[in-house]
């Protein structure tokens, strides 16, 4: 999907969720969640795009984006994890069950990469060798495969806050999570790497790395949480350029939804100073390659709605006539 084909929706955005009469509003970054009184908690996924601590744009359709790759994933490892979702009352909202999350973020890699100060190759670069309880060789390149995925866990942070890398020892050590409840995540992490990774390479796609998010419910069981496997959750490449590009030495073929982000440091110090209005061509680049990662990750065709709809209104009353079939239990 191109951006003229785009053009006629850019209006089409879901910025923001706010809606009266639902109880325990919480506003994060790009969710706006709510918590009935018996136990169900309603995500809506908006079509804002958060970088440098602050809400950037509203990308069209990325919020429905997230939603349904993050579908497409849950019913792909229902079999490996339990997860949180109950019901997909509209494209862009899950009413899953309230769990308490756990404190450790779950990071499983394959291979060598990354941008961020957590990430293996940027500490690597930095000269260090032993990284999240695992000893890496001299001489490693940038993206190189691993021998076998590893898990790199983090702290998980919270009112942002910023992730501290973790080891086993010292998730134990410190009490963030039991020796069991480890063993049971650190088993789920790996499954749903290996199946994800096994799903990305029929569609011509090389799953990297990803991250999780686990919590518990009220009987105390481990599910998974919050999204899976999706394009801002997860490193994908495309595998039939990547020998060469790894051969040259280039950065491998990725999804690449950082125009946003690059317009912006382009053309300011996004910290310090104000961040200009981003024009409507960069919001549509972002919006299609959402899109294409959508139709190649599920192998579904995206289907544009009426370009008439409001999105806002759409999500009210689709929760409205599922609350009043589901009413609280």
């Amino acid at each position: 999907m191109n951006t003229a084909d785009l053009a006629p929706h850019a209006h089409q955005v879901l910025a923001e969720a706010t809606l009266s009469g639902l109880p325990d509003h919480y506003r994060g970054k790009v969710r706006d969640n709510y918590d009935l009184p018996d136990g169900r908690r309603i995500l809506i996924t908006t079509d804002r795009i958060s970088a440098f601590d602050r809400a950037l744009a509203a990308i069209p359709f990325k919020g429905r984006v997230l939603t349904q790759t993050a579908r497409f994933w849950f019913e792909q490892t229902v079999d490996l994890c339990p997860n949180h979702v109950l019901a997909y009352p509209d494209p862009n909202v899950v009413v899953g069950r309230r769990l308490e999350i756990l404190p450790v973020e779950v990071v499983v890699r394959g291979y060598l990469a990354g941008t961020t100060s957590t990430s293996v190759l940027t500490r690597y670069r930095a000269g260090e060798r032993e990284m999240y309880g695992h000893r890496f060789p001299d001489g490693m390149r940038p993206n190189e495969q691993l021998p076998v995925p590893i898990i790199t866990p983090t702290t998980k942070a919270f009112d942002g806050g910023h992730d501290e890398p973790l080891t086993e020892t010292e998730i134990l050590a410190r009490g963030l999570l039991s020796a069991e409840q480890w063993r049971v995540v650190s088993d789920a992490a790996l499954a749903l790497f290996a199946r994800g990774q096994a799903v990305a390479a029929e569609r011509g796609l090389i799953l990297a790395d990803t991250k999780y998010e686990f919590g518990t419910d009220a009987e105390g069981r481990i599910v998974l949480a919050d999204e899976i496997h999706t394009p801002d959750s997860s490193r994908y490449w495309f595998a039939q350029s990547y020998a060469d590009r790894f051969g040259r030495g280039a950065a491998p073929e990725s999804f690449d939804k950082d125009f946003v982000r690059n317009w912006v440091v382009a053309r300011c110090d996004p910290y310090r100073e104000p961040i200009p209005e981003i024009p409507a061509d960069v919001v549509l680049e972002t919006a299609a390659v959402y899109i294409r990662a959508y139709e190649i990750i599920t192998g579904a065709r995206f289907v544009l709605p009426d370009p008439s709809e409001v999105p806002l209104d759409r999500v009210r009353r689709n929760l409205d006539a599922y609350l009043a079939a589901n009413p609280d239990r």
